[in-house]
């Protein structure tokens, strides 16, 4: 199948793994994921239901492995020392914005330009974006994984 690219932007709250835990549950709630064992590739009799909670979901073996293309394939943001790995996600730092787009308050205005920060599969980023005034406005969560 492939990994797919997600995105989402969710208001601003100072804690990011609080917003990213938060956006997991409304995410899985809305059921807005790739469900590997109800997929249309599996014989309608094959189909299983899905998962009531995140802890069922992923002690299924295929998610494990294929991922649910979103957001829920990221378990945690990263802190400003941690190395990024599978599953986490990784803040653009205000040095790393000035650098790379010549701003260290960065805008929905500069979304379109996001591919210029490094990232590889099954890790996310996310930027605190700021109105116009310059104050946090939201958080903006990408990426890309599943397989």
């Amino acid at each position: 199948m492939g990994a797919s690219e997600w995105d989402y932007y969710v208001p601003y709250q100072e804690d990011l793994n609080a917003a990213l835990q938060q956006l997991r549950h409304e995410v899985f709630e809305a059921g807005d994921y790739y469900w590997v064992n109800g997929g249309d590739w599996r014989p309608e009799a094959e189909r299983e239901p899905r998962p009531q909670s995140l802890e069922e979901l992923w002690a299924d073996e295929l998610v494990q492995e294929a991922g649910t293309h979103s957001i829920l394939d990221i378990f945690r943001v990263v802190g400003p020392d941690d190395t990024p790995d599978r599953n986490t996600v990784e803040p653009v730092k205000a040095e790393e914005a000035r650098n790379l787009l010549g701003s260290g308050k960065l805008t929905r205005a500069h979304g379109k330009d996001f591919d210029v920060f490094p990232r590889s599969r099954w890790v996310g980023r996310c930027a605190v974006l700021h109105d116009d005034e310059g104050n946090p406005q939201e958080i903006y969560f990408w990426g890309h994984s599943g397989d």
